[in-house]
């Protein structure tokens, strides 16, 4: 099956402050992750859903609420999550006139999302929201050994460098060529996306988002 299609999509969630400045770094982050997902398609979407469900939260429950940005794949959809501590307000669907300047949020999720909900749990609620992303029900979002085939591409890079890394004497001296090795592969690799026009400083961003949920 296309690689693309059935590829690494590991859940992730974000702590953060319900703060206005925050919604823009939490668009960004969205953007890298869908990016690194191949889903470019429902970006937009789910940017706009991510601001108006933490705009709901700095509204409804108030500034530097505690609250956490959750997104995973449920089957083929990309579910968007916002947690917060108030179990006791409740989002709601309202029709807002042409002339009201509030309670548009969850009408525009509505309209956007394909389906959205609230969760009550014991100390938290989770409002969410999910939108068609087009792949086929059967793929598989699977997670790849964290480490797999590392040591072989260390090895083989070590050697084509003349590093020496197979023939250290030490386990300090192996790390140390090890580490130069890797550091190597980094810069050429970010050398190599920059020869085909991407930008060097977003890969490194995406990379560490990537390293940072894994780490999890």
């Amino acid at each position: 099956m296309n690689c693309i299609i059935c590829m690494p999509r590991k859940p992730w969630d974000l702590p953060f402050l319900a703060e206005p400045q925050e919604v823009a770094a939490l668009r960004r982050m969205l953007r890298l992750h869908l990016d690194g997902w191949q889903l470019p398609d429902v970006i937009d979407v789910a940017q706009v859903c991510v601001s108006e469900l933490v705009s709901n939260v700095i509204t409804h429950i108030g500034l530097e609420t505690p609250t956490t940005l959750a997104v995973s794949m449920n089957g083929s959809n990309l579910r968007i999550e916002v947690h917060d501590p108030d179990t006791r307000t409740l989002p709601t669907l309202v029709r807002a006139g042409l002339n009201s300047e509030a309670g548009r949020g969850m009408a525009l999720i509505d309209a956007m999302a394909d389906r959205w909900g609230v969760e009550v749990r014991s100390d938290l609620k989770v409002t969410w929201c999910e939108m068609a992303t087009g792949l086929p029900e059967t793929c598989a979002h699977t997670v790849r050994p964290l480490t797999a085939g590392v040591d072989e591409l260390l090895n083989g890079y070590s050697a084509k460098k003349g590093l020496g890394l197979a023939g250290a004497e030490s386990e300090p001296l192996a790390l140390a060529a090890a580490e130069e090795a890797a550091i190597d592969i980094i810069a050429d690799l970010l050398r190599w996306m920059q020869s085909h026009g991407r930008d060097a400083d977003d890969v490194l961003d995406r990379a560490q988002i990537h390293f940072e949920a894994e780490a999890k």
